[in-house]
C-alpha cells in the first residue's frame, strides 16, 4: 500500500485487525478497497442510496458520500469521506452520519452491514 494519509493507513490497520478478532471477513473487504487507488473508490449519490436502502439499514461505502439526490429514508450511512451536503440531508432525514471507525466500535460482528459502491 502506497498511501500517505495517516489517517487512512490507521484505518486500514484497524479494519484488518478487527476482521481478525472477530473472525468477520467484511471489515478485511473494507480494508481492501480503501487500499485501492483513490481514482477507482466509489463515490455514491444520496440518490443511489435513497433508491435501493431501505429503513433502518447500516450502509458502508468505502469512499465518498455525496449530496446530489435527496434522502426520505432513516439510514446509517458510514463512509471515509461525505461532503457536507449529503451529511446534512442524511441527518435531516433522520439518519445518522458515522465514520468507519465509529461503525466497527458500535457493531464489531458487522451484523446487517451493506457495503455500497
Amino acid at each position: 500500500m502506497n498511501k500517505t494519509n495517516p489517517e487512512l493507513i490507521e484505518l486500514v490497520k484497524n479494519l484488518k485487525q478487527k476482521s481478525r478478532e472477530e473472525n468477520v471477513n467484511i471489515w478485511r473487504d473494507i480494508a481492501y478497497r480503501l487500499e485501492k487507488p483513490l481514482r477507482v473508490w466509489p463515490e455514491v449519490n444520496l440518490s443511489r442510496i435513497e433508491r435501493y436502502a431501505v429503513d433502518s439499514d447500516v450502509i458502508v461505502v468505502p469512499g465518498k458520500v455525496l449530496g446530489a439526490g435527496t434522502i426520505t429514508k432513516r439510514v446509517t450511512v458510514s463512509a471515509f469521506k461525505f461532503s457536507t451536503e449529503a451529511k446534512e440531508k442524511i441527518e435531516s432525514a433522520g439518519g445518522k452520519v458515522l465514520t468507519i471507525k465509529e461503525l466497527m466500535a458500535i457493531n464489531p460482528k458487522g451484523k446487517g452491514v451493506r457495503i455500497f459502491g
